[in-house]
């Protein structure tokens, strides 16, 4: 008799617990947290794509040298790409063109490589050549436009990305063209 009775009382229990009633209504509208100074509202750890344009010549050692803000937090592990734009279409629209580095082109004077390091504090941009850089004409030094994307470790594990197309980065990132921040670096 004991043990009819705690089955029912178990299922009575269970039963009760397990019902729901109509959807309360909703609470109190949480508070804002504190705004930081000037945009600097924290940090960034989604991933993001930087666009710096720069001159390399004799007095930066043929180097580009870009430092990653405070507000971005790159990790040890994080991918960082850096893509070139190497030409644009002349179609109805004029469509960029980008290739990731390293980029080697040959010339009259010997081959010229672009290429790049990174640490997590800032990325170096710079040419390597088996000829005397000062010889170059300046479309190959002059206003180079380079996009720098930083990319989660856990994005380029888990995915199938193609580095290679900075399209593809982008959309894995969720960044769109009005995302990208622009540096135009002295």
């Amino acid at each position: 008799m004991k043990k009819i009775g705690l089955i029912i009382s178990t299922i009575i229990a269970a039963l009760t617990i397990s019902c729901e009633g109509p959807a309360g209504p909703p609470g109190p509208p949480g508070f804002d947290g504190r705004d930081g100074l000037d945009g600097l509202d924290g940090v960034n750890i989604l991933g993001t794509v930087f666009e710096i344009e720069g001159t390399f010549d004799a007095a930066n050692e043929y180097t580009l040298f870009y430092e990653f803000p405070t507000t971005v937090e790159v990790f040890e592990s994080d991918l960082v790409f850096v893509y070139i734009l190497w030409d644009q279409t002349d179609d109805a629209e004029p469509v960029d063109i980008w290739r990731l580095l390293p980029q080697t082109r040959i010339l009259n004077q010997g081959l010229l490589q672009y290429n790049y390091d990174h640490t997590f504090f800032d990325v170096s941009i710079f040419l390597e050549s088996d000829f005397d850089l000062s010889t170059l004409m300046p479309g190959d030094t002059d206003n180079q436009v380079f996009r720098i994307a930083i990319v989660p470790a856990e994005y380029g594990e888990n995915s199938k990305m193609d580095p290679s197309n900075i399209d593809a980065v982008m959309r894995l990132l969720q960044v769109e063209e009005k995302d990208i921040h622009r540096i135009k670096l002295d």
